[in-house]
């Protein structure tokens, strides 16, 4: 068979936002704040309006998502690359 994947490519990285964990802190807004915003309520939305919990992330940005996922006082965070 022509064309066989030996491996899958790997995708950028993401935040990925767990909305069942979350509870409106805040603190990933802060750090990451031209990509994400708060609702009234203090909860995270991409800027741009994405509803989506799976934000692509650039090289820049992992430093700033990384200490996002590691100061989230309720590990509503984790960087997804699949």
């Amino acid at each position: 068979m022509s064309g066989v994947r030996s491996t899958e490519a790997r995708s950028s990285p993401r935040l990925h936002i767990d909305w069942t964990a979350c509870d409106g802190r805040g603190l990933c807004t802060e750090l990451l704040e031209r990509r994400l915003t708060r609702d009234p309520w203090g909860y995270p939305l991409a800027v741009g309006g994405s509803s989506r919990n799976d934000l692509v992330l650039s090289e820049e940005e992992l430093p700033a998502a990384r200490d996002a996922v590691a100061l989230c006082p309720r590990l509503a965070l984790s960087i997804v690359t699949r």
